[in-house]
């Protein structure tokens, strides 16, 4: 056993053999099932008296299934990857080769009838010779293959696979289908009580509820694959989730905001290890991308920020519709240059212009705009990290507020067609002087648009604002600090045990700030629906859990400076308006005078020169005076207001 061990390992570890290899041993296949059939037909004594003529026939007879063979490739492929389609190409070959042995029997019966019945067999014995070739070459291919796979699954991982259709199935060929196998199927996950009791594959379906992950931790099952049709399901199942997570399983599904087409074949090497941001609860996003492709083709598109988070993603969704031109622009030199070097790499044939400078530097901005032209701008460049802004309130108005003053008004100047602004949740009834720059930037476009319509300003330029939430994996978020965190050991720092947020993917975010920004007139503030809000107690736990760290602990450090405990997306006093995406809505809020607002923001931009703090802030809440400060030393201001 040990020696026939060693000989299959050498063999399987190996090339696939030859092509004549396999037609020789098919060709000796088919000369055992041509013996046995003259056997059962005539009988042992006749048999063995004829035995020699029978041989000359048998090899005679051999021309026509090579010829069979040859027309179907039945011995072009891998024996070890056999498919069912391989095995009717063997049938096919098999009948071909033996109904010309009967015809060529029944030419040689009408001109040398004595030698007929030994030279070639007649129908009965055809008929034997076919059902027994049939089955012997079929055997020869699944014992070859469930050799190959006994001797590639020693060291593989025993996985079952959540879902039971299209995707699900498309992982399991996929993982029976490769040589060196890291994975062995063990069984399918279904939620269909239909399914109760049956096999797939010849692998048994579980139906899913309380208890499975631990069954399937008993069994052995050391990964979970998760199917692409099941993958919002699964999210939304945060019961399951945590049940395979806690049985220390594995969980593995597509990449982070890749979208399954239901057709093509999914590989289980497009799967991965689960990290957190796959697991957050959210509805699939649909966009229209072909009414954005149509709008942005051919056109000039100017992306301040261009290489932070929201910004170097909406370059790379841009740069897909072929626009005639690119001009990004932002202040950090090493994240331009890595821009520039994406552009090259993935989008050579887009012409793109990658400028270091900042939207506040009024004379380069000009310039560039007076060069370039612009048709459409999408300005997401901002400072947007809460603490750091509560502590510098003069850099927030000098960025972000007299910054998008800059862009908008150079936009207008040169006749820019549309303006879309990346604001934030944090500009309702902000707390926070950060959100409160965001929404006095929202004041100043909306206002400026207005002016135009009304003919006070002379333009063309649609100025339309998107907010929305937290994105994942944008740069000092909580997910990537924590992920930090539990590398080194703890604690995890959560600011509150009651503290939620809103999460969204970049990808997903930056798909429906298109689809908002060309569906616009100009004028609207579109807000995003971001799904369910997520405690980050919670998120941390999960993400302890799913490191398999332990010992990790949560240390609750108090809210920060300028932070709430709820983001909110829209005012107390605003409503919404429906939209052909049921994920946008249309906020209706106060409107404000032009003249007002730009008067409003030069004596916010003189107060900031002096760089006083509390002077500066007591403008702002003058300005927006639903602004209330939270946890920060601002409050004083609501205080004497009050």
């Amino acid at each position: 056993m040990d020696l026939l061990q060693k000989l299959s390992g050498w063999y399987f570890s190996k090339k696939a053999l030859p092509y004549w290899c396999i037609l020789v041993f098919d060709c000796a296949l088919v000369c055992i099932s041509g013996y046995l059939g003259y056997y059962l037909e005539m009988g042992g004594d006749a048999f063995a008296g004829n035995f020699w003529q029978m041989t000359y026939g048998l090899l005679l007879g051999l021309i026509p299934f090579i010829v069979a063979f040859r027309l179907l490739h039945t011995y072009s492929g891998i024996v070890r990857y056999s498919s069912f389609i391989d095995l009717q190409r063997v049938a096919t070959a098999v009948l071909f080769g033996a109904a010309i042995d009967y015809f060529l029997g029944l030419a040689v019966n009408a001109i040398w009838p004595e030698q007929r019945a030994v030279l070639f067999p007649d129908l009965s014995a055809v008929l034997i010779m076919f059902f027994i070739c049939t089955l012997l070459l079929w055997l020869e291919r699944v014992v070859v293959k469930r050799l190959f796979d006994s001797f590639h699954t020693d060291n593989a991982q025993s996985v079952a696979i959540y879902g039971t259709k299209a995707g699900g199935i498309s992982i399991a060929k996929s993982i029976l289908a490769v040589k060196d196998k890291k994975y062995s199927l063990h069984a399918f996950i279904s939620d269909g009580k239909e399914m109760k009791g049956a096999y797939l594959m010849g692998k048994p379906v579980y139906l899913n509820g309380k208890g499975i992950a631990k069954k399937l931790k008993k069994e052995g099952v050391k990964i979970l694959l998760v199917s692409p049709l099941k993958t919002d399901l699964f999210r939304a199942n945060s019961e399951m989730v945590d049940a395979f997570i806690s049985e220390d399983i594995k969980i593995m599904m597509m990449t982070n905001g890749e979208e399954w087409d239901g057709k093509t074949d999914v590989s289980h090497r497009q799967l991965h290890e689960v990290d957190i941001e796959d697991l957050l609860p959210r509805d699939k996003i649909e966009v229209d991308m072909e009414a954005i492709g149509k709008q942005l083709s051919g056109k000039r598109i100017l992306i301040t920020g261009a290489a932070g988070s929201i910004g170097s993603e909406i370059v790379r969704q841009v740069a897909k519709f072929n626009p005639a031109e690119m001009i990004l622009i932002d202040q950090a030199e090493t994240p331009m240059h890595d821009i520039r070097l994406m552009m090259k790499r993935d989008y050579s044939t887009v012409k793109n212009e990658t400028i270091v400078t900042s939207i506040t530097n009024a004379g380069h901005m000009d310039k560039i705009f007076s060069f370039y032209r612009p048709e459409y701008i999408f300005h997401a460049a901002a400072y947007k990290h809460v603490p750091m802004m509560e502590d510098d309130p003069a850099i927030a108005v000098q960025n972000n507020i007299y910054g998008t003053r800059v862009v908008a008004d150079l936009a207008v100047k040169y006749g820019t067609g549309k303006f879309v602004m990346i604001s934030t949740d944090k500009a309702v009834n902000p707390t926070n002087v950060m959100g409160c720059s965001k929404r006095i930037c929202e004041i100043y476009c909306q206002s400026l648009n207005q002016a135009i319509r009304e003919g006070k300003v002379k333009g063309v330029t649609q100025f339309v604002t998107t907010r929305f939430g937290n994105v994942l994996g944008s740069n000092g978020s909580v997910i990537p600090i924590f992920k930090e965190q539990i590398r080194e050991g703890g604690p995890i720092t959560v600011t509150h045990p009651d503290i939620v947020r809103y999460f969204m993917l970049i990808p997903e975010a930056c798909r429906l700030v298109l689809e908002a920004g060309t569906m616009g007139k100009g004028g609207e503030i579109f807000v995003f629906d971001m799904g369910q809000p997520v405690k980050i107690y919670d998120l941390a736990k999960r993400m302890i859990a799913l490191s398999g760290a332990k010992d990790v602990e949560i240390k609750f450090t108090g809210l920060r400076d300028g932070e709430k405990l709820y983001e909110e997306v829209l005012n107390d006093k605003e409503t919404t308006l429906p939209t052909s995406n049921p994920l946008i809505m249309v906020a209706q809020v106060r409107e404000y005078d032009y003249a007002t607002a730009l008067a409003n923001e030069e004596r916010l931009m003189t107060v900031s020169e002096t760089f006083d703090d509390m002077a500066i802030v007591k403008v702002m809440k003058e300005i927006v005076p639903e602004y209330r400060s939270r946890q920060s030393k601002y409050e004083a201001l609501d205080m004497k207001e009050s």
